[in-house]
């Protein structure tokens, strides 16, 4: 992970079938483009791998998320429950829909804890959104057969997880619809660009539409087409979807390959007897992007991420500090600041952000640290970076 790692001759190809056309745009020209349709053999393809019935590519998986949220009716003044480890794009497309975040606590899966759902529920809650952070998937079937008591809508963000699965079901597939992203850093790249995916005709019909200013997409001439809704710009081109279809095809070597690092990284680490590993569900559906594990404390945490970084281990996060993925360093968002006045604003029962606690989620969080699984690792590499972290933990506080 990321897919752009082994980016090569496969992704030139499919974008050099677009540009021999000319023909950027997902739609219509249906004469210069030579059969060459990338967004459509990706979603198809796509649906294909993860066992969904359809899948609409979006420009990114932040508008994977906003599309979802229309497509299921989630709007004004809407409660959305969500974690507090995630990154803060899932709470910026609860707020571009007009609807409210609610953060309930995570557990050790990393992700939202299903127990603790129950306590902030209210009347205005509509839907549930687990993440599926860092590859692996949360406790998906206690939390979807909790919004199937409630009736809830459940969205799933797989944007982090694409091609991890519970008991050998897809994540992103338990739920209403589910999202994913493609951008840079995920396990496959369109360099930008998402999809979302469901079982479900009639939510597949309104996000294909809503995603394109509200075309219904009928016929084959996008002039005369109808619009039955309205929606916006969503649209994916031709060109990242081309990168999407040659990088599919990469995903069970990227999964083997990622599953392979993560074991050997984690067997070596598993002599230490104050390291503990992430709680994961179905260890067989890890996609394995992330080795993530706990230290006894939070001094221990920091200090091992601090000694990591200057032996020379790169792309280990301490997610307690960091900017974007988990909500103690989100002043921006509890202050809502906005170039424009935001649509929650007018709500009378707000949430106090700025005075919110997940003490549960802290105390996980604090002593967390992740480290990412690059495919690009030689043999070689891979051990000499197993001995710069064994080598670490050997000197730091009571890890013999």
């Amino acid at each position: 992970m990321p897919g752009f790692e082994i980016f090569g001759d496969e992704e030139r190809k499919e974008v050099q079938d677009v540009l021999d056309t000319g023909v950027l745009f997902r739609y219509g020209f249906d004469g210069v483009r030579k059969g060459h349709w990338k967004a459509k053999t990706f979603e198809s393809e796509l649906a294909k791998r993860i066992g969904a019935g359809y899948c609409h590519l979006s420009s990114s998986g932040t508008a994977a998320l906003c599309i979802a949220f229309a497509a299921c009716g989630i709007g004004a003044g809407d409660e959305v429950v969500v974690p507090p480890f995630t990154f803060i794009a899932t709470i910026e497309a609860i707020l571009d829909a007009g609807a409210v975040p609610v953060f309930s606590e995570i557990d050790e899966t990393l992700c939202l804890d299903p127990k603790s759902i129950e306590s902030v529920i209210t009347s205005r809650t509509k839907a549930v959104l687990p993440v599926h952070m860092c590859g692996a998937m949360a406790h998906i079937e206690e939390i979807r057969s909790f919004c199937d008591q409630k009736g809830l809508v459940l969205i799933e963000d797989a944007c982090q997880s694409l091609g991890a699965t519970f008991n050998g079901k897809s994540l992103g597939t338990f739920g209403q619809m589910g999202c994913f992203s493609f951008d840079p850093v995920k396990t496959i790249t369109c360099g930008e660009g998402g999809a979302v995916v469901t079982d479900d005709k009639e939510l597949y019909t309104l996000a294909d539409a809503y995603a394109d200013h509200g075309h219904d997409h009928i016929g084959n001439d996008r002039g005369l087409e109808g619009h039955p809704i309205l929606g916006t710009n969503f649209r994916i081109s031709e060109l990242n979807a081309a990168v999407g279809v040659a990088q599919l095809k990469k995903l069970d070597f990227i999964l083997e390959k990622q599953r392979l690092h993560k074991k050997v990284i984690k067997d070596a680490l598993a002599q230490f007897p104050e390291i503990s590993f992430r709680d994961i569900p179905d260890p067989k559906g890890d996609s394995a992007t992330f080795l993530s594990f706990f230290l006894p404390d939070e001094s221990q945490a920091r200090e091992a991420a601090a000694s990591l970084g200057n032996a020379g281990v790169d792309s280990c996060f301490y997610w307690y500090d960091n900017n974007w993925h988990y909500i103690r360093q989100w002043d921006h968002f509890k202050k809502l600041k906005s170039p424009a006045r935001l649509p929650i604003t007018l709500i009378k029962e707000l949430p106090e952000y700025e005075k919110i606690k997940f003490p549960k989620s802290d105390s996980i969080m604090a002593r967390t640290i992740s480290m990412l699984i690059k495919l690009s690792w030689t043999e070689e590499e891979l051990a000499q970076r197993i001995e710069k972290i064994t080598g670490v933990f050997k000197k730091i506080g009571n890890i013999k």
